[in-house]
């Protein structure tokens, strides 16, 4: 069979598939078309051909357009472009309906369930024009601009028109240089104030061939002078050298930091540390307060929030980087199967990603506040948090509609991050009742502690999820079980060792739809039934989506 990379023909659009396409055929192969709308015949360029039975293309011309077509309200990331924005180009209820079809078909391939889905906007919060992401991770490229990556490639496009985030998030990113090869994290908190963090290349060991990587010491400090250039620089102007970047003694590294001389919520972005007023930030030069990232890559995963993505949590979304991104599915609901290459590439960038890195507090204090149902959390800028900032407040509302709990009750917080529903479900419980969390993450595990140190009947755990729920098989039977897993899903152990600890209800969450599918059925298999379903547009004009399950114990024959 030829490689058809770069050939163009005109293809009618089908059915949305699972990851932002729409599917179409060409010559008896299936093609995965972007840009297009199901319906529509399109002029497609192939992007990717690995051989075998499917090839991907972008639409790069519109011959019969759907009605549901508008102009595309992001211009970073048409063919060719970012991943950021899979449906920027049609209206909010045609996203909408494109993400429940995607839904639907999952369910029904991989579970075995026929249900309507309707995905819902996430009330009070941005639409499908942006305005709605408070989480930010951008690229820096050899020159020292940031931006985001292209779709399925390591280049950085500088461009940051995207219109996912809310306003003033990246005011003047782009009007100055960074470190080559470093990433940019940005966060705007409950407050409303702004964190920029910048996190070091790479160690040369997890990204090869980034500009200037250099292996960290476990201490943190560089292992060569140019390191070393960084630290003297970092406080001068300010307060002294070592002012301007040394941790207390005694002070961890990660969440628990905290700095002898931090940054204000009243400093200027243009003004870190020695960077003089007024003019551009040369690669390499540093400002604010210094720290070492030294967290686990499950505790990268999940640190800090309520959330737990990771690729997603950045603005150039195809591989979802709050954390590492599940399998692709084809149109028929089967896993794809990439090439070997492929398979290293991407392991190499999520470890290169959760790598411990020296991180550098430009603006903020490197500490987001975040406040749900009334309760103040402090975690993080670099841990993640829902992207939406009306996410966590929405999945917490609902967590505590279907908890059915009551005075006295037990319930378990599985894949806790920071106990945003462990704080919920403890509200509903009392004090004569428990509530059980547990999350590997313990810098998350460490800032839910300090938030909710007053609900005294609260049990946070840093632990392995699948070790702590098998080490309770056959105990005290949770009246509800919440469970936050991963993009990749809780999994066959987990299920398994959960449904024989015999809860009445379970809560499941999840963000892959076709993960999400797959541990219906593991909870059907194991004596449930799914009892209620809600799905939210909770990343709008992006092809993902947010689906939570109620799910009850078929009563004993």
């Amino acid at each position: 069979m030829s490689d058809w990379r770069g050939t163009t023909f005109e293809v009618r659009l089908g059915a949305p598939g699972h990851g932002g396409f729409c599917v179409g055929r060409h010559e008896g192969r299936v093609v995965f078309v972007r840009h297009g709308l199901p319906g529509e015949l399109v002029l497609v360029r192939v992007t990717e051909d690995r051989g075998g039975s499917f090839c991907r293309a972008d639409a790069i011309e519109i011959l019969e357009p759907s009605p549901d077509r508008i102009p595309a309200t992001c211009p970073v990331s048409g063919p060719g472009g970012a991943g950021c924005c899979d449906f920027s180009y049609a209206t909010p209820e045609a996203q909408r309906a494109l993400k429940a079809s995607v839904v639907a078909e999952q369910l029904r391939r991989v579970a075995g369930i026929e249900r309507e889905v309707v995905v819902e906007p996430i009330a009070g919060a941005g639409d499908a024009t942006g305005g709605w992401r408070t989480r930010i991770r951008l690229a820096v490229d050899a020159q020292g601009r940031a931006g985001v990556h292209g779709y399925r490639s390591t280049e950085v496009i500088t461009d940051l028109r995207c219109p996912q985030p809310v306003s003033g998030a990246l005011d003047g990113v782009a009007d100055r240089l960074w470190t080559p090869g470093a990433d940019l994290v940005i966060a705007v908190d409950g407050d409303g104030v702004r964190h920029i963090i910048e996190l070091a290349p790479a160690a040369e060991g997890d990204r090869r061939g980034a500009r200037g990587a250099q292996r960290v010491e476990s201490d943190g400090r560089r292992s060569d002078q140019r390191g070393r250039d960084r630290r003297g620089r970092a406080g001068a102007g300010s307060r002294g050298d070592e002012r301007g970047n040394r941790r207390r003694p005694g002070i961890k590294s990660g969440s628990e930091w905290r700095a002898d001389d931090a940054p204000g919520r009243s400093q200027s972005p243009e003004e870190p540390g020695g960077v003089e007023r007024g003019r551009p930030r040369r690669p390499g030069e540093v400002g604010g307060v210094r720290r070492t990232n030294h967290l686990r890559r499950g505790d990268a995963d999940r640190a800090g929030g309520a959330d737990r993505r990771s690729d997603r949590e950045q603005l150039d979304g195809d591989g979802d980087g709050d954390r590492e991104a599940g399998p692709r599915y084809a149109a028929d609901g089967t896993p794809e199967t990439p090439q070997a290459g492929e398979r290293r590439s991407a392991s190499a960038r999520r470890a290169a990603t959760h790598a411990a890195r020296d991180e550098w507090v430009i603006s903020g204090t490197g500490r987001a506040v975040e406040y749900v149902a009334g309760r103040r959390w402090e975690v993080s800028s670099t841990g993640f948090w829902q992207a939406h900032h009306g996410a966590a407040q929405c999945y917490s509302d609902l967590v505590a509609e279907w908890s059915g709990l009551r005075p006295g009750g037990l319930a378990w917080d599985l894949y806790s991050g920071a106990g945003v529903f462990a704080a919920r479900l403890a509200d509903q419980v009392g004090q004569t009742g428990a509530v059980l969390a547990v999350e590997s993450a313990r810098s998350a595990v460490a800032d839910g502690t300090a938030a909710l140190r007053d609900l005294t009947w609260l049990d946070q755990h840093a632990q392995r999820v699948e070790r702590w729920v098998a080490e309770r098989v056959g105990g005290a039977a949770p009246d509800v079980v919440v469970l936050d897993p991963p993009r990749a899903g809780a999994g066959k152990e987990v299920v398994a060792a959960l449904a024989a600890t015999g809860p009445l209800r379970i809560i499941h969450i999840g963000c892959d739809p076709a993960a999400f599918a797959r541990d219906l059925g593991l909870y059907q298999a194991a004596g449930y039934h799914l009892a209620d379903l809600r799905a939210f547009d909770a990343f709008p004009a992006t092809h993902h989506v947010e689906c939570i399950a109620l799910l009850d114990r078929h009563p004993a024959p």
